[in-house]
């Protein structure tokens, strides 16, 4: 099974208003960027989107390595989906999950994979993140996504 990495991060210009996503899938000495916008949403879609699209790249099942600063997308995968799931998509407060079909999609696109989730502190020393993060912010800023997006 290949060893992939997949950095993440969304980025929003007032929440919601203008946002932009970002993703940096590596294998073995082979990296791709890709990036995307929408003219009004908030960060956590974006966060979400960022990880949907990249694991939307990957042709056959592998073991991924997804990191991302976003507590919001690692624990909703991590922790709460097996219990809104169970709950008819209800949060513990028994009101409708935000975002249930990112978390939908997001969570089909993973069943497919061996994924670990790694939290990574956002502006700081993660060289992949800050990246993403870059990237994020200009599709936010000029609306904009990469080739072949």
């Amino acid at each position: 099974m290949k060893k992939v990495q997949l950095i993440t991060d969304g980025a929003c210009i007032g929440n919601p208003g203008k946002g932009g996503w970002a993703f940096i899938l590596r294998y073995g000495d082979h990296k791709l960027e890709a990036f995307g916008s929408e003219p009004h949403t908030t960060n956590n879609r974006m966060e979400l989107t960022a990880v949907r699209e990249g694991l939307a790249r990957l042709k056959q099942p592998c073991s991924v390595e997804i990191v991302t600063d976003s507590q919001y997308v690692k624990n909703g995968m991590q922790k709460w989906m097996k219990n809104w799931k169970r709950n008819g998509w209800l949060t513990a407060e028994k009101k409708p999950v935000v975002n249930q079909e990112l978390w939908e999609a997001l969570d089909e696109l993973a069943a497919e994979h061996q994924v670990t989730w790694i939290w990574t502190k956002g502006h700081a020393s993660h060289a992949d993140n800050n990246r993403c993060d870059e990237l994020a912010s200009q599709a936010a800023r000029e609306q904009t996504r990469s080739h072949g997006v």
